[in-house]
């Protein structure tokens, strides 16, 4: 029977609360941290547009477009129909933060051409997650408030399952984002779109935006082990 009181559960839900928190934290830094360099022009006088273009073209990737998209950090590469979207403040902006994004952006572009492994998963299971996060938790419920009248939690156990899929998508999309910023950093100061002053601040601003990556996995992390737990799994039953 799942423990639904009892020793441990209170403490899940104490870092459940917790890691919210960091997620929300890591969220906001990575909102001030975009808002201070998006302030700050390149010396250079590129967009985020024209970085992308470039980067794309000196990468030997041409068959990739670059469009505009209405939002703000709604940017991303989309491999299917390859094409890299840029958001309203990184489209046409001059600033250190465009350049980043646009960066970060194109280095998803560039591990697409060149079949980086991890981006492969994730394209791969992205499908599989999409489904298992809407139904995750809401079999997980019914399954709990069903189980104490059919005396089975199958179906709950079902749910966690869901859910662990969830987990090992952001698990896996953790060095996807990293590698991104990682090439995205060293395509701008190799290819000198950046000065030497400027780097310290993209290093800060793809920094920031991976960090959210790992806050979010971490919390997701959490909450696999909270729901597992719920069920007793990894207990003594008496």
């Amino acid at each position: 029977m799942p423990y639904y009181y009892g020793y441990g559960i209170d403490g899940w839900y104490f870092l459940v609360i917790l890691m919210a928190f960091v997620c929300m934290f890591a969220q906001f830094n990575v909102g001030s941290v975009f808002k201070r360099y998006s302030k700050v022009p390149n010396a250079r006088g590129y967009t985020g547009a024209d970085v992308a273009r470039m980067l794309l073209h000196l990468n030997g990737i041409n068959d990739v477009q670059v469009e505009h998209i209405s939002g703000n950090l709604t940017d991303h590469y989309d491999p299917i129909k390859k094409v890299l979207r840029l958001s309203d403040s990184v489209y046409g902006s001059k600033s250190i933060a465009a350049l980043c994004v646009a960066a970060h952006e194109t280095g998803h572009a560039v591990q697409h051409a060149k079949g980086y492994v991890p981006l492969t998963v994730r394209s791969a299971i992205f499908p599989v997650v999409s489904f298992s996060s809407k139904l995750a938790m809401p079999l997980f419920i019914i399954g709990l408030l069903m189980g104490s009248l059919i005396h089975s939690y199958a179906l709950a156990f079902i749910g966690a399952i869901l859910f662990a899929a969830v987990v090992a998508f952001q698990i896996i999309t953790l060095p996807v984002e990293f590698n991104a910023s990682s090439r995205a950093l060293k395509m701008l100061s190799d290819y000198n779109y950046l000065e030497n002053s400027e780097v310290s601040g993209a290093r800060k601003v793809l920094t920031a935006a991976a960090l959210t990556y790992v806050a979010a996995a971490a919390a997701s992390l959490v909450q696999l082990l909270r729901l597992l737990a719920i069920l007793g799994v990894g207990r003594n039953r008496d």
